[in-house]
C-alpha cells in the first residue's frame, strides 16, 4: 500500500486563457500568464491510496463520489502512466482518491486549476515521476498547468498537434516581487450559470473579437507583461492586467449568445478601482475577473491598509464576523473625512461582498508528510464523509 497527500494552489491569470484549438488535448489559442496564490489560504488537497486490496478505482470530490470514467480524469491517469516504469509492482493496482477545496468550487475562483494540478502532482508522486508534468495537468483543466509552478507562470500555447509543447514555464519565483499582495473579493460563491468550458467553446465558434485578440493582441501583450513582471514595473503590470480582463469580458459579450460572468457588484468594483487610482494620481490597484463575478485585486503591500478600509466603507459587510476576512492578518487604517466624502457616491448596500481573502503570491504544489493530513484511511476510505 502507498499513500500520498498533496496540496496545490490557485492561480489567477493576468493574461487570460479563453479558447481552445483542440478540445480533447485542451490546447489554447493563445499564451496566458498568471500568478500562483499562497497555499496557506486557497488550495486543493488530494490524498491517493494505491493498494492491491482495492477492487476498483474510486474518486471523491468535496465528499461526493465522482465518476471515474470522465474523459479528463482518464486522460490525466493515462498520460501519467505512460511515464511510469512498466516494471513497477503497483502500476496495475487500483486507486482511492479523495480531494477537497478550501474555497468555493465552480464559482469562478480557479477551483478546477488547483484540483487537477493537485491530482496530477499527487499521481506523479505515487508513481515516482519527476520532470515537468504541466502538460498532463493541462489535460484535466487548461489553467491547471500553471498551478504546477509557484510565482509567476506562463502557459505557452505551443504549435505541435500532439500538444507536447503546450506547457507551463515559470517566469519568476514567488520571492521575486515580495511587495505584491492580492485581495480576492468574493461577490458570489455559488456555482456559476455558464461553465468556462461551454462559454469558451461558444466563444471560439462565434466571437470575431476572440480571433482578433488571439492573433493580434495577446502575443505583444504577453511580451510586455513578462517584461513588467521581471522589472517589477507595477504601473505597466496593472494597466495590462485590467485591459486584458476587460477584453476577456468583451469577448464574452461578443459571443453569441453572450455569456455573462460579471454582475452589478463586479461593475461597481471596476468603477471604484478606476476612481481610486484617478483620485490618487497614480495606479495603485489593478483588478482582474476570471469567468465569474469575483474580483482579484493586485496591489503593493504599502497600499493594502487604505484599500481595505476603502472597500469596507464602500461595500460594508452585514456584520464583521470573525470569518469575513480570511488569509493574512488585515492591516487597519482610518480613512480621512475628505476622502470618505468623495467616496460616498460609490457606496453600496450592506452585504454585497460575501467575504474577503487577503493573500500573496506563493509556491507551487507540495507533499504533506504528516499522516494527520491524509483525507483517506490506509484502506482507502475517506475519513470525513
Amino acid at each position: 500500500m502507498k499513500i500520498v497527500t498533496a496540496v496545490a494552489p490557485v492561480n489567477i491569470a493576468v493574461i487570460k486563457y479563453w479558447g481552445k484549438r483542440d478540445e480533447t488535448l485542451i490546447l489554447p489559442i493563445n499564451d496566458s500568464i498568471s500568478a500562483t496564490l499562497s497555499l496557506e489560504h486557497m488550495c486543493a488537497k488530494t490524498s491517493i491510496v494505491c493498494s492491491p486490496d482495492l477492487t476498483e478505482t474510486k474518486f471523491w470530490l468535496n465528499g461526493e463520489l465522482q465518476p471515474t470514467d470522465s474523459k479528463r480524469f482518464q486522460n490525466c491517469l493515462r498520460e501519467i502512466k505512460k511515464l511510469v516504469n512498466p516494471n513497477l509492482e503497483y502500476l496495475s493496482w487500483n486507486l482511492s482518491i479523495c480531494s477537497e477545496n478550501n474555497f468555493p468550487t465552480a464559482a469562478g475562483l480557479a477551483s478546477s486549476a488547483a484540483g487537477y494540478a493537485c491530482l496530477v502532482y499527487a499521481l506523479a508522486k505515487i508513481y515516482e515521476i519527476n520532470g515537468n508534468i504541466s502538460s498532463i495537468a493541462r489535460m484535466g483543466s487548461g489553467s491547471a498547468c500553471r498551478s504546477i509552478f509557484g510565482g509567476w507562470v506562463r502557459w505557452q500555447m505551443g504549435n505541435t498537434t500532439d500538444g507536447s509543447d503546450s506547457l507551463a514555464v515559470q517566469i519568476a519565483p514567488e520571492t521575486h516581487w515580495p511587495e505584491m499582495r492580492v485581495l480576492v473579493l468574493v461577490v458570489n460563491d455559488k456555482t456559476k450559470t455558464y461553465s468556462s468550458t461551454s462559454g469558451m467553446k461558444t466563444s471560439v465558434e462565434t466571437s470575431t473579437l476572440l480571433k482578433h485578440r488571439a492573433a493580434n493582441i495577446v502575443p505583444q501583450r504577453t511580451k510586455e507583461m513578462i517584461t513588467a513582471i521581471k522589472n517589477k514595473d507595477y504601473k505597466t503590470f496593472a494597466k495590462l492586467t485590467m485591459q486584458d480582463s476587460n477584453q476577456f469580458h468583451a469577448v464574452c459579450l461578443d459571443t453569441y449568445p453572450p455569456c455573462f460572468y460579471l454582475n452589478d457588484t463586479s461593475r461597481a468594483i471596476i468603477e471604484l478601482i478606476h476612481f481610486y487610482n484617478q483620485n490618487k494620481g497614480e495606479t495603485k490597484v489593478a483588478y482582474t475577473f476570471d469567468a465569474g463575478p469575483n474580483a482579484c485585486l493586485y496591489l503593493l503591500e504599502k497600499d493594502v491598509a487604505e484599500v481595505i478600509a476603502m472597500i469596507n466603507y464602500v461595500f460594508p459587510p452585514t456584520s464583521l464576523k470573525s470569518d469575513y476576512f480570511k488569509g493574512d492578518t488585515v492591516p487597519s487604517k482610518k480613512l480621512d473625512e475628505e476622502f470618505t466624502e468623495v467616496l460616498s457616491k460609490h457606496c453600496q448596500p450592506e452585504g454585497k461582498l460575501k467575504y474577503v481573502i487577503y493573500t500573496r503570491v506563493g509556491r507551487g504544489p507540495k507533499i504533506l508528510l504528516d499522516s494527520q493530513d491524509h483525507l483517506l484511511t490506509e484502506s482507502g476510505i475517506p475519513k470525513f464523509l
